[in-house]
């Protein structure tokens, strides 16, 4: 059967499902990433390879907390503990990376950013500090800053290839495989799955540039953009759809913001924590090199993303660098003009958050102009509007 009658075929069976001739503007689907999506797919236009991952499995990793030291085998660390043998430490606090001295049987990482966004420069004593140390991954691209600001999943890609370029132009190309990426994953479900495979293409794309053959490490966190105060149950659904978008997308490490927002407790940290453990030991998805290959619709955003992402990281580069931009206000406006865009679709309900703007407790509401600023990027939860 040829692809023609395969598409003829499953047209006229959405075609009897939705009782019209005319489907296509019933199916079409609005997004403001810019790429097109298809109503339903039976062929990919170029089939991508197995996308791999640094880590064998997904690290499942907890902020630390003592009640967890038997269960838990990964630590975001901001505070000195002693004697945590045979765990990996993702270390997230400048002054703590100072005093650490890995042994050969330890596994540090360091999630400290060194981009001050504010400045528009490189912490070059820091960097130099963490390349001296034994970590396995020694200097962050920190990108979640930019996705909780608002910007595209094409923004955050681009940025994080056109930081990485700052790097390797300061330190050298050697400097790619002690880079781990953290980026924190929305609610997008299969964008967001396509958004990591789309970065493994483009950065082994750009190392490549170099005569190397780089995969990336990501550190993968709950997005904080999509979550709200009231209804803090709601959040635990919506962080565990995107732990899920990481584990099925390769990420090599995967971390809960707490779901409660704007407070913590012991009780929260370790629920939040769980869900991983829920994906990984129930649905065994840590466990798959690319588990959504072979998808037509994500197969092919996936490529779409990688083309945008790209021509972005070159307009950058072109136009005279990250740094320079961020200098100039450029970056900072055009996660300004996207997310302004994103909370106008909050806004007018075109983005649906239950307990939000739909179903709301409260009728409070605040303007887009008291939540942003167009020379700032700064993290802010769509929710804040009404809250």
């Amino acid at each position: 059967m040829s692809n023609t009658d395969i598409l003829s075929n499953w047209e006229n069976l959405v075609k009897k499902q939705l009782k019209t001739e005319d489907i296509y503007p019933v199916l079409e689907k609005q997004n403001l990433e810019g790429v097109e999506v298809k109503p339903f797919y039976t062929e990919v236009e170029k089939p991508l390879l197995n996308l791999p991952r640094v880590e064998e499995s997904t690290h499942l990793v907890a902020r630390y907390h003592e009640s967890l030291e038997d269960e838990v085998f990964a630590f975001v660390l901001d505070q000195n503990v002693e004697n945590l043998d045979q765990k990996t430490l993702f270390i997230d606090n400048k002054e703590l990376a100072g005093h650490i001295s890995p042994t050969e049987e330890d596994q540090y990482f360091s999630l400290i950013d060194v981009f001050d966004e504010k400045t528009g420069i490189i912490d070059d004593q820091l960097v130099k500090e963490l390349l001296a140390k034994d970590f396995k991954r020694s200097i962050c691209v920190d990108i979640s800053l930019h996705q909780n600001a608002g910007a595209a999943i094409y923004q955050q890609l681009g940025i994080a290839l056109a930081k990485a370029k700052e790097l390797v132009e300061a330190y050298g190309a050697e400097i790619l495989s002690k880079l781990i990426f953290r980026i924190a994953v929305g609610g997008s479900y299969f964008f967001e799955m396509a958004k990591l495979r789309a970065f493994k293409i483009v950065f082994n794309q750009f190392s490549k540039e170099y005569g190397l053959d780089e995969v990336p490490y990501i550190f993968a966190e709950t997005s904080l953009r999509n979550k709200a105060v009231s209804d803090n149950e709601n959040n635990l659904i919506r962080s565990t759809l995107e732990l899920a978008s990481a584990m099925i997308g390769g990420a090599d490490a995967v971390f809960t913001n707490n779901y409660l927002v704007d407070r913590s407790t012991d009780n929260s940290e370790e629920i939040s924590f769980k869900q991983q453990i829920v994906l990984a030991y129930e649905s065994i998805i840590n466990v798959f090199e690319d588990a959504s290959n072979g998808s037509y619709y994500v197969e092919d955003i996936t490529r779409q993303f990688a083309e945008k992402s790209w021509d972005l990281f070159v307009e950058i580069e072109e136009t005279g660098g990250y740094l320079e931009l961020l200098k100039q206000g450029i970056v900072q406006k055009k996660i300004y003009d996207h997310a302004i865009e994103e909370q106008q679709w909050i806004e007018e309900g075109k983005i649906k958050l239950i307990g939000v703007n739909l179903y709301p407790k409260l009728d409070v509401k605040k303007s887009i102009a008291d939540l942003y600023n167009e020379k700032e990027i700064k993290a802010v939860r769509w929710a804040e509007m009404f809250e």
